[in-house]
């Protein structure tokens, strides 16, 4: 695990430095705010460990300007501003975890693992499906199949998408309505059969490898 330990008092910055890496720990350090932003927006780390009297920007600005520029690291603050109000103060700045001064070693290297240990935050929604060949930028509403361009329309894009989000899957009329046109399915209308059609004369017209089968009596499928 690699900590940043950002503390200006010489003497506690280098007790707190030994005391992590005698848990094997890789423990870079800074002792004002404007190294610690440095270093922290070059490198990666596990945990940000910072005091919050510091020189040049302390160390809420510090947290602040962290959060601002897209950093997601996990941060214990500590200080000896330790009443209630300075630690919403510093939870309010982003920091994830606040240690009031002075504090037991072994509290302060059990808060650093629980921070390690919590998820980082979730990853977007993939922008990008790929099915075989056949691939959509959900993003940029582009379609391409073995690197060729595919023009679709609106209405032609998401049913595509839904498609591709349930490949091998017998998709129901029914179901398609639902999900893709987000109406109750009509039995007297052909219009998913119209739009499959327009989709497979798009899709796999040209291609050897057929891509969107009806399932007869059942529905449609994507699968090669």
């Amino acid at each position: 695990m690699r900590i940043l330990l950002v503390e200006d008092e010489v003497k506690t910055l280098q007790s707190l430095c030994q005391g992590l890496e005698e848990q094997q720990w890789t423990v870079d350090v800074a002792s004002d705010g404007w190294s610690a932003r440095r270093l922290a927006s070059e490198r990666e780390y596990d945990v940000i460990a910072s005091d919050v009297i510091l020189p040049g920007i302390n160390g809420l600005e510090l947290c602040q300007s962290l959060r601002a520029s897209g950093i997601t690291t996990p941060i214990l603050m500590f200080s000896a501003l330790g009443d209630t109000e300075d630690k919403v103060t510093g939870l309010d700045a982003g920091a994830d975890d606040y240690l009031g001064k002075p504090f037991d070693f072994r509290e302060f290297v059990a808060r650093i693992k629980a921070l390690a240990r919590r998820p980082g935050p979730a990853l977007p929604a993939a922008l990008v499906l790929q099915y075989a060949d056949l691939e959509i930028n959900l993003d940029a509403k582009t379609v391409h199949r073995g690197g060729q361009p595919i023009h679709l329309t609106p209405r032609e894009l998401a049913l595509l998408e839904y498609f591709m989000r349930h490949p091998g899957k017998v998709l129901s009329k029914t179901e398609i309505a639902g999900k893709v046109w987000d109406v109750d399915f009509d039995t007297g209308t052909n219009v998913i059969e119209v739009y499959v059609n327009y989709l497979r004369n798009k899709v796999d017209k040209g291609f050897d490898r057929k891509l969107i089968h009806t399932i007869f009596g059942q529905g449609y499928v994507l699968r090669s």
